[in-house]
Order: C-alpha cells, then structure tokens, then sequence
C-alpha cells in the first residue's frame, strides 16, 4: 500500500474516532474534520509554548502568559530571543521586558533589525542613554512599532524647526510623554500652535508649553479650543506665563470640578470679587484638592480667625502644608500678638510665604528674650495651653 493512500486512511479511521462523525459522513467532510483536528493541535502546541515563552523568557505570571498568547504564537524561540537579545543590548532589564510583552506582545515579532534597531539607535542619535531607553519604550511600546520615517523623525524635526527646541528639550518630551512622538502632527500638534501664535503666544512661552506640558497638544481640538477662550476672557494675556499655566488647569479639570472648587471658597465667605482677585493673582492654587482648600481655609478663617477677603489677597498660602508650615506658624503669630509684640493686621505672606530661615530669624529668634518658649512652640513640643495663652481673646483672634 503507498504512503499516500496509507495516509487517506488514516486521516479517516482518526476523524470518525476523534470528532465522533457517523459512518454515513461523506469521506470528503470526514479528510477536512480530520485535516481541522490536526491543524487545531498544532495550534494548541503552538499555544502551550508560547506561555511558557512569555512566564520563562518575559517573566509574566500564568495568567498574564496566557492572555498574550492569545494574541500571538511563538513557533519557536527564535524569534522573539532576537528581539528580547537586541531589547537587553541596549539597556532593557527584566522588568521593562515583562511591561513591553504585558502590554504589546506582537513586537516580539517585529523585526529586530529592520524594525526595531533604528529606533533605537535614532533615539540615542539625540542624546537618550541607554539607561533610559528601557523605561521610555516599556511605558509606551507603541513608539516601537511607529514609522521611524513617517512619524517619529517629522515630529522630532517639527519641534526643532518649528516650535525651536533643542535636543535637551526634545529629550526632556519623550521621557515624560512618549506617545507625543506617535500622534498625528498634521491634525492633532500642528493646529493648536498655529492658534497659540495667531493669539500672540510669544515663542518663549510655546516652548515652555510645549517642552514641560506636552499633553495640552494632544487634548481633542473642540476641549483645547474651549479652553483657550475661556482663558482669554479670564483676562490672561498671551504674552504672560500665567497664560500657559491657567491653560493647563482648564483643560486638567473639568469646569464642573472648577465650579465644585469655586463652592467651597464661597461657603468659606469668599465673594465673586475675591474669586476673580485670587485667581489672577495665583491661578494654581485652583489645582488644589477640595480636601486641601478646606484643610487651609478651616484653619485660616475658623481657628485663626483671619478675614476671607485677606487669605484671597494672598492665595498662595492655600498651597502652605497645614500640619508642617500654616499651623506651627501662626501659633507663634498668635503668641507674638497675645504678647503685644505685634500688630493683629500683620499680613499673611509676611510669615507664611517666607521659607523657614527666613521666619526664625524673623520671628522666633527675634523674640526669644521675650518669649523663650517661642521655639518650642514653633517645634510642637510646647502648647499654647502651657504657654497660658489658650484664650481666643488671649491669642489675639480676630485677625484682618
């Protein structure tokens, strides 16, 4: 009997026992059902060592090894031992190997030395160590797979030529954000700085924008757009850096955040005017959390007793560490005015803003032959109570 009809028989005797066919089943579907059985081991092998590739190669868990199977199958080793070796030679670690094959299996089936080496060797072209490559590309895999020629080098050309940044900067973009090298220029980069310079951004402050808050390019245009505006009618001038740093509050909250903000100062009795006067004096401190705004504003206003239109005069101190600067400050203050050594309207910014060397010449040192224990309440170690000063009246509460 040749091999060929062997074969035949085989491919039948196996496919009515495998797939359980009955006897009347036409030879021609039982020899697919047979060929489908064999094709479907195969691919199972192909599965089985393709996890254990991911858990013994790329250190990912059981289950982790099997989802990435699933979208990829390794024949055999050679393959992805190419690219995790070119990966290695240019600083990769096992844990920038593990978050690469976690998140995008399929470039162990890129090309290593057509696809993958001169993004690489690109990158480090501009200055990227290669101790950084691994932490770059494991956070945002999907630069790897980028055209190097359609996309990676006209957005590093367009930063250079366009937005005029130098290489420290460049580098300074694809450290903290990535996938600023993978987005479309034309629709997405390129429209907004053509907005920015009509308005008047100067080309000083597009850098800044550009270099230290890369994600404002890549809002969506209608968001961006809205944003811009309203920052102009806010009264921010394109010339100023408040400009690029209100613009980077609007578009990181929503204004139904905003507003929730905006609430809580008006509960703390903050009129409309003292909002506007805030927050073109320091527009930042809006990015502040609702549980810090009340943390500052309950101790300011309820326990120190200072006026809400004062704080809004200086709304940097809303910024102050209650438990580390704002409150060991101001009891010294309340002892100093208890004492009659200083006046109740003693301004905010005088002692908050000031860094400590500053406030202990200033106001501890100063007075330490009047008031001894000055330093110990300024430390903690000493309470108004055992100074005899817990009176609200005795404190000189009340403060303008």
């Amino acid at each position: 009997m040749s091999c060929r009809r062997r074969l035949s028989l085989v491919l039948l005797t196996n496919g009515r026992a495998l797939c359980n066919l009955p006897n009347s089943l036409p030879v021609s579907q039982i020899t697919f059902f047979a060929k489908f059985f064999s094709w479907k081991t195969l691919t199972t092998d192909a599965q089985s060592f393709t996890v254990s590739y991911f858990i013994s190669s790329c250190g990912l868990s059981p289950g982790t090894a099997l989802n990435a199977s699933r979208k990829v199958k390794f024949r055999s080793a050679e393959q992805p031992d190419s690219v995790l070796t070119l990966l290695r030679n240019h600083g990769f670690i096992d844990s920038h190997i593990c978050k690469l094959s976690k998140s995008r299996p399929d470039l162990l089936l890129a090309d290593p030395k057509n696809t993958l080496l001169p993004k690489l060797e690109f990158f480090q072209s501009i200055g990227i160590q290669t101790a950084d490559l691994g932490n770059i590309f494991s956070s945002y895999p999907t630069l790897l797979k980028s055209s190097l020629k359609n996309q990676i080098i006209p957005v590093y050309n367009y930063l250079k030529s366009v937005i005029f940044l130098d290489d420290k900067q460049v580098r300074q973009i694809l450290k903290a954000m990535p996938r600023f090298f993978s987005v479309n220029l034309g629709n997405k980069i390129a429209p907004k700085v053509s907005a920015l310079r009509e308005l008047g951004v100067p080309a000083s402050k597009m850098s800044m924008l550009v270099t230290y808050h890369p994600g404002l390019l890549l809002q969506s245009c209608k968001k961006f757009d809205e944003a811009v505006m309203d920052v102009v009618e806010m009264g921010f001038h394109p010339t100023e850096t408040k400009f690029v740093l209100v613009l980077k509050m609007m578009l990181g909250f929503s204004k139904s955040t905003l507003e929730r903000k905006r609430e809580v100062f008006r509960k703390y009795g903050w009129s409309e005017n003292d909002l506007r006067e805030a927050f073109r004096k320091e527009p930042v401190f809006m990015g502040l959390s609702e549980e810090k705004i009340m943390s500052s504003m309950d101790f300011l206003v309820n326990e120190m007793g200072w006026k809400p239109a004062a704080i809004a005069k200086v709304p940097r101190v809303l910024s102050c560490s209650v438990k580390t600067r704002t409150i060991p400050r101001c009891l010294v203050i309340k002892v100093l005015i208890s004492k009659g050594l200083m006046k109740k309207d003693v301004s905010l910014a005088t002692f908050l803003i000031r860094d400590d060397k500053y406030f202990l010449d200033k106001f501890v040192t100063k007075y330490e032959e009047d008031v001894p224990e000055l330093l110990d309440v300024f430390s903690g170690k000493m309470s108004l109570a055992e100074l005899g000063c817990e009176s609200e009246e005795k404190c000189g509460r009340k403060l303008s």
